[in-house]
């Protein structure tokens, strides 16, 4: 019996395989859009009833407690006024990990921008942002995946890279946008398997991109800590 020629090649084979693969990735992207729908149709409830509602009610309680004289009444009203506060800002996060409404209506540039703020304030780590100064009018679904990836290197530096600084560049050429998220960590303890980029948020994030016609890579820097870089092609908003 002959043995198969490892160099052959079946061309009935191979336009299976790249039939098939198509068709995964065009699955794939329509699963992100119906999950990204869902996330945004779920932070628009969040804050048009329980948001909305918890600022009534911390409101009404406000005109409450400029009528109460007893001290220990207007003690229990101060501690429902910090546990409403709580709430709201709780609900404020929740809507914001969801959705961020700034992504829609202001753009990437305003919601990277706001993301590594309050990511550097909460986390106590220098968080610093560069963004091109043309304006970005980009479709919808191209700065969703800059915005998720953003958000996957700062978990990724503040979880895994023990970092003390995180750079978040995006870099936009004309032909094609550039997102870097690069920390000062550890670095990577071992080369991350290509297919796997090692866990499933990173894998998502890949299939995301390569949706998008991009591609996501994870690559230690000399000296010392990593970058996160997705590449897509440049799209004008409406293309």
């Amino acid at each position: 019996m002959t043995a198969p020629d490892p160099q052959h090649h079946d061309p009935d084979l191979e336009r299976l395989v790249a039939e098939r693969t198509a068709a995964l990735t065009e699955l794939v992207a329509h699963l992100m859009s119906c999950w990204d729908d869902e996330r945004r149709l779920l932070a628009r409830k969040l804050h048009d009833s329980l948001g909305s509602s918890m600022t009534a009610l911390t409101m009404h309680l406000g005109l409450l407690s400029k009528g109460l004289s007893d001290p220990k009444a207007q003690e229990r009203a101060g501690q429902m006024k910090t546990l409403l506060n709580g709430i709201i800002e709780t609900n404020r996060k929740v809507q914001l990990g969801l959705w961020n409404d700034k992504l829609e209506f202001l753009g990437i540039k305003a919601a990277l921008t706001e993301l590594v703020a309050e990511f550097g304030q909460e986390h106590a780590m220098t968080a610093r942002v560069s963004l091109p100064d043309d304006d970005d009018g980009y479709p919808r679904e191209q700065g969703v995946a800059l915005l998720r990836c953003a958000e996957e290197g700062l978990r990724n530096a503040l979880n895994h890279a023990r970092a003390s600084a995180v750079d978040v560049i995006l870099d936009d050429d004309g032909e094609q946008l550039m997102l870097t998220v690069r920390d000062d960590g550890v670095g990577l303890q071992e080369p991350p398997a290509p297919e796997s980029l090692r866990c499933h948020g990173l894998r998502l994030l890949r299939e995301r991109a390569r949706a998008l016609g991009g591609s996501l890579t994870l690559a230690a820097l000399d000296g010392g800590g990593t970058a996160l870089t997705m590449i897509l092609p440049r799209l004008r908003q409406g293309a």
